[in-house]
């Protein structure tokens, strides 16, 4: 199953606005630090935020984001709260536009982290659909506007996030490689080595994206050295702000990380016209996802503009991707339910005649109830020639199907 992420790219509220509002992000009871736990699920990292000291929330943090936004209006809308005014998002397509509203005197409380009187984008409508591709409620995101006033630390294998008062911020013991990164407009740039198909190198710059739940994505068209590899699948390789995004899968040689070297790493490669403005992307070749940084604990300091990053015991393992041709959301009321989103042409999931909209009651005899949208997921990824079972709801029937996993990249 793919793993979906998504992009936001919007220019917006930057300058002296938003910069009057650092004072107002502290660290409750003069703390050092704050711990904040987390859920990782299909590739998000998802905190708890109490919104406005009312409504417990869920955000994902993004790195990959330069601002705060609530996805759900309804919320704002039963607040009542003013919408200061209304903005033009570009869409992932970099073609549609899309509606958002600005709001101001927000309260966000999250661990022992008060931010206070804080600016925020409330999208006109759910354009993400979060909840969708995450299994579980999501509400927003936590962008660099919130994020740029502390140095963070986020430990993937404890799912936890520590962030440091940077006055008190000392490195702590491990070992930390400093990667060669810039900071634009708050958002961390990581330069590396990456070894391309056609036996050919480039030093490349990435955004480091934790809002992605992807492994690696490269845009072909900034760079006359990045091609697809010679094995490759078509396919939908996300949802964007806005829309389906389309593009290609398939595998990178290398890519250097500080002193590790990550082998035959997913990349999707976003379909864009030869006609599109690079400059949207400030230069940048692709996006790091979270399939990468999770192999690692990741320190960013944005106050010094330095980011650290100490592999773990999971550095080394294969990216493992889904052998069916799946994509699965979840769906219902509670997100009860496994629907298949997209099915890849010439695939086993294909073959077996599995189509968009069917609902998975069982797999291997498991019920949809039991399984999680990532157990599911994992489940697709097994070994070459494992079989898989469904029985699948279509129109109100019940249908049988069966198929063998086997690679596709």
């Amino acid at each position: 199953m793919r793993k979906f992420f998504f992009i936001l790219l919007c220019f917006l509220l930057s300058g002296p606005a938003v910069n009057a509002q650092v004072q107002d992000l502290i660290l409750r009871k003069n703390a050092q630090r704050a711990e904040v736990p987390f859920e990782y699920e299909n590739g998000f990292i998802i905190v708890r935020v109490v919104f406005n000291n009312i409504f417990p929330l869920k955000f994902i943090i993004d790195t990959g984001a330069e601002h705060t936004i609530l996805t759900k209006r309804e919320i704002t809308d039963l607040l009542q709260i003013d919408y200061q005014r209304r903005f033009v998002i570009m869409g992932a397509d970099l073609k549609t536009e899309l509606g958002a509203y600005l709001v101001r005197g927000i309260v966000l409380t999250m661990g022992n982290m008060y931010m206070n009187n804080r600016s925020i984008l409330v999208l006109e409508d759910d354009y993400f659909n979060f909840d969708e591709f995450a299994g579980l409620d999501i509400h927003g995101i936590i962008g660099a506007d919130l994020l740029r006033r502390f140095v963070m630390e986020i430990d993937y294998r404890k799912k936890n996030i520590t962030f440091y008062d940077p006055s008190k911020f000392k490195l702590p013991k491990g070992k930390f490689d400093e990667l060669d990164v810039e900071f634009h407009r708050n958002k961390p740039y990581i330069f590396t080595e990456t070894e391309l198909p056609r036996d050919t190198s480039a030093r490349l710059k990435y955004l480091m994206d934790t809002g992605a739940s992807v492994a690696l994505m490269m845009y072909t068209i900034t760079d006359s050295l990045l091609h697809l590899p010679d094995q490759f699948i078509r396919s939908n390789i996300g949802m964007g702000l806005g829309g389906f995004i389309e593009g290609f899968v398939g595998r990178t040689p290398a890519i250097d990380i500080g002193d590790t070297r990550l082998q035959e790493v997913i990349t999707n490669y976003q379909d864009f016209l030869p006609t599109m403005d690079s400059s949207y992307f400030n230069d940048r070749n692709g996006l790091l996802g979270n399939q990468v940084l999770s192999r690692y604990k990741v320190i960013v300091d944005y106050i010094r503009g330095k980011v650290y990053m100490e592999p773990t015991s999971r550095v080394n393992k294969r990216f493992r991707y889904d052998r069916s041709g799946l994509s699965l959301i979840a769906s219902g009321a509670q997100l009860e339910d496994i629907t298949i989103f997209a099915v890849t042409p010439n695939t086993p999931a294909s073959e077996a005649g599995l189509q968009k909209g069917d609902i998975i009651k069982t797999m291997n005899g498991v019920p949809s109830g039991f399984l999680t949208l990532q157990g599911a997921i994992n489940r697709l990824k097994r070994r070459e020639g494992k079989r898989i079972k469904l029985r699948i709801e279509r129109e109100g029937e019940v249908h049988r199907v069966r198929f063998r996993l086997r690679d596709l990249i």
